[in-house]
């Protein structure tokens, strides 16, 4: 191994890769502002150089934006998702559900599939979920249906 293969820029694909491990992680430990903005922003400048374009790169790519903070990282996330499944990548169906709910809720709208569990009054809960939306419509998405995720959001307030 060469000692000057540090100062070479990482490939873009690894580097997405890193990036949504990184965001995965910050999410279960608590990844500070500064971290989730830190990540969503290299996901955009990667886009602009061209890089975002393929199913496997628009898959990472929202998976790091649906762990920002904002609308538009929310947005973001949504359009990665929508265009990984446009090119064929189907486990990005299901992170394309989860960003739309998560786009809903900070916009203060009822979820759409019921994918987003989130503290209600120091509570879990599913919060308001559009009840026209079937689970026929969430098996679509590779989402299980509301009663099973009314179950996680069960087992989740009793384990506290």
């Amino acid at each position: 191994m060469d000692p000057d293969d540090d100062l070479l820029p990482e490939d873009p694909i690894n580097e997405l890769s890193r990036l949504a491990s990184e965001a995965i992680d910050g999410q279960a430990k608590g990844a500070t502002s500064a971290e989730r903005r830190r990540r969503c922003e290299r996901v955009l400048e990667l886009e602009a150089q061209g890089f975002v374009n393929d199913e496997r790169a628009c898959f990472l790519a929202g998976l790091v934006m649906i762990c920002g903070e904002s609308v538009a990282d929310f947005h973001h996330a949504h359009r990665f998702a929508r265009r990984a499944t446009q090119l064929g990548d189907e486990r990005a169906w299901t992170l394309r559900a989860m960003a739309w709910d998560r786009l809903l809720i900070e916009l203060g709208r009822p979820q759409h599939f019921g994918t987003q569990i989130i503290r209600i009054g120091g509570r879990w809960s599913l919060g308001e979920v559009n009840p026209n939306v079937t689970d026929w419509e969430r098996a679509l998405f590779g989402v299980p249906p509301l009663y099973v995720q009314l179950q996680r959001v069960e087992e989740l307030q009793r384990s506290e």
